[in-house]
């Protein structure tokens, strides 16, 4: 059992999980209430992770991320290092990734407030970042569990874009379906099933706790 590969998958799905509950809420925010122009081709932008093939997002984060691409230049300016094969790289292309299943069902949790509740707030004089603080988050519990549920899931299955980003580095970028990947090329089954069993247990359960909430959303409503 390759336990180090368990504790990168584990470090790195908290990692995404947390950065994307900070800046995906006020991404689904804007695109529930906001009006901008270009609105469509940014919402299109967000939700584009889930047509493309990882393989192919990895391409062009390695591409941008790599010592000739502009984010690659410019953070090794900044630090003499690079973001390839790196932990931090590979939970850049996990957030990347992983963005459109944390902003999607918060979206969808901020239209189904009462717009009663946005009404008064505005009568009160509360101003829209007031209103989203005060009133839009506690009212969308649910949804933002359930989002946070959903990209720990999405991010501790990952693999190719992980694989293009990050590689193969023990203790590093080695996340638990690499592992898995390389056990079953080693024709190794045994390790390769005992790491596969660990995650049926967890992702059930945490699809229940979904299902469970998006039940107790629809009751309310």
């Amino acid at each position: 059992m390759d336990y180090l590969s368990l504790y990168v998958t584990l470090k790195l799905a908290m990692a995404t999980t947390v950065i994307l509950l900070i800046i995906a809420a006020p991404i689904a925010y804007a695109l529930a209430y906001l009006r901008f122009p270009g609105k469509s081709l940014f919402e299109a932008l967000i939700y584009l992770p889930i047509a493309l093939p990882p393989t192919v997002m990895g391409f062009y984060l390695i591409l941008a991320m790599g010592p000739k691409g502009a984010v690659g230049r410019a953070w090794g300016a900044l630090t003499g290092g690079s973001l390839l094969f790196t932990f931090l790289g590979i939970a850049v292309a996990s957030v990347l990734y992983s963005i459109p299943f944390a902003v999607q069902p918060m979206k969808a949790a901020f239209l189904k407030i009462d717009p009663r509740l946005l009404e008064n707030a505005s009568v009160l004089g509360l101003s829209r970042l007031a209103a989203f603080v005060r009133v839009v988050l506690p009212n969308s519990a649910s949804g933002i569990i359930a989002a946070a549920i959903l990209v720990f899931l999405h991010s501790i299955g990952a693999f190719g874009v992980l694989i293009m980003v990050g590689g193969s580095v023990p203790g590093v970028t080695k996340v638990a379906s690499i592992a898995v990947y390389e056990a079953v090329e080693a024709m190794d089954y045994r390790t390769a099933g005992l790491m596969s069993l660990c995650f049926i247990p967890i992702s059930y359960a945490f699809l229940l706790l979904v299902n469970r909430l998006n039940g107790d959303s629809k009751h309310g409503a």
